[in-house]
């Protein structure tokens, strides 16, 4: 049994929740998000109480043709969307190096961290990305596609732990090394 997965999501009171089908669709200030849960999980939306309940059937959990895993990861996907249509998502990242700048030109996000060429990312709709000094700013309704989008510029150079330079989420600790000592 799913502890997760037992507990009613609540709705909040901005954003508007749809069944149709195997589909749920959730519209909120900071956008709209949909999802197409899995065949053996069934949702129902109490609109009296403004709640969602994700269940699973006993049969599929007694016959251990399917161990309940779905039921706790539907139910958190849920969640998640309402809070990020309500709420929304943030990540910041920030730039070690002397030299190293990042901006954002129309729908691109331009790094420059040391390499010959400049890096340029295409941000993904849905996705506002901004930029001051040496610290990224990445927002959206969509807590999967913040943080891919985030852990994709962080990927472009990684923080190294000698120097310390490198792209790194605001407050990540990287654990510094000595290097190599001269002499005796």
């Amino acid at each position: 049994m799913s502890r997760i997965g037992k507990k009613a999501i609540e709705v909040h009171k901005d954003a508007k929740v749809s069944l149709s089908g195997r589909t749920i669709s959730i519209e909120g200030p900071k956008g709209s998000l949909s999802y197409e849960f899995r065949p053996e999980v069934e949702v129902a939306h109490d609109t009296d109480s403004k709640s969602i309940i994700v269940s699973m059937d006993e049969k599929l959990i007694a016959q251990k043709r399917s161990n309940g895993a779905y039921w706790g990861t539907t139910r958190a996907i849920i969640a998640n969307m309402i809070e990020g249509v309500t709420k929304g998502y943030e990540k910041k990242l920030e730039i070690n190096g002397v030299g190293w700048t990042c901006n954002v030109q129309g729908q691109e996000l331009v790094l420059k961290v040391g390499y010959a060429n400049l890096i340029k990312m295409p941000i993904p709709a849905g996705l506002n990305v901004s930029t001051e000094k040496q610290t990224i700013t990445i927002s959206g309704a969509d807590k999967q596609a913040v943080g891919h989008f985030a852990a994709t510029a962080r990927s472009k150079r990684k923080p190294e732990p000698y120097n310390g330079k490198g792209i790194r989420y605001v407050g990540e600790v990287i654990q510094r090394k000595q290097g190599k000592a001269f002499g005796k």
